[in-house]
């Protein structure tokens, strides 16, 4: 497979996949950092208050997973080691459970803010440079890519399936039977995820999921890097 692929695609995958490891971990530091200042220490007791990623990389999912899914050329997507927290601790469970859980898409917001900066600082400074070609071309576009995957990861991280974390704010947001309707769906959140992910592009030729992040995720960077 890799002698078709072509050495800008390479280096597109190899960077890709370093950026969704660095970022999938600063959004697990987020999920951390919100529950700390919530009133539970769990996650520091367990040494995952830090974004020194090597407290939060999977074998599986942050390095295993996106690279197989960048040899197959499509969206390249990556977890990390959940953060424990014990909502018990929190100073009111209610409410700061579901911000623990957008604690974890808004590092990833944060991230691709930063840079989308850097990236607009670039252009502005260099953009003669940028479209000739070369390091500074290289250099924006490996900050334009880590906007772009981190707003993937945001959303993506926003579906309403076990173990994203739209789930978690979902069944804190629901009541009664719809709550016990939608524990039903949960137990089939892993087969549901593979046939979005994989059946239905391969058998239909419509990709679901690539529709919602480029209406969602790719609008929101194309709109911070200032692409439209």
């Amino acid at each position: 497979m890799l002698s078709h692929m072509s050495d800008e695609r390479i280096f597109i995958t190899v960077i890709s996949i370093f950026l969704v490891m660095i970022s999938a971990s600063l959004h697990e530091f987020g999920h951390a950092w919100a529950a700390y200042k919530l009133g539970d220490d769990t996650a520091k007791r367990a040494g995952r208050l830090t974004p020194n990623p090597l407290a939060h990389i999977d074998q599986f999912g942050s390095v295993v997973l996106p690279l197989i899914m960048g040899l197959m050329g499509g969206p390249i997507f990556a977890f990390a080691k959940p953060v424990p927290y014990n909502p018990n601790k929190l100073r009111n469970p209610e409410r700061d459970e579901i911000l623990v859980a957008l604690a974890g898409p808004a590092a990833n917001l944060l991230q691709a803010a930063v840079g989308a900066i850097i990236c607009r600082i670039m252009w502005g400074q260099a953009a003669a440079q940028i479209v000739s070609g070369g390091a500074a071309f290289w250099l924006y576009r490996i900050f334009s890519t880590y906007v772009y995957v981190n707003c993937s990861l945001a959303f993506f991280n926003l579906i309403p399936l076990p173990p994203l974390d739209g789930s978690s704010i979902l069944t804190l947001l629901l009541k009664g039977e719809a709550k016990q309707k939608y524990y039903v769906v949960q137990r089939y959140s892993l087969p549901i995820l593979m046939i979005v992910l994989y059946v239905i592009p391969m058998v239909l030729h419509v990709d679901p999921l690539g529709i919602y992040l480029d209406a969602t995720a790719g609008r929101l960077a194309d709109l911070m890097l200032g692409w439209v």
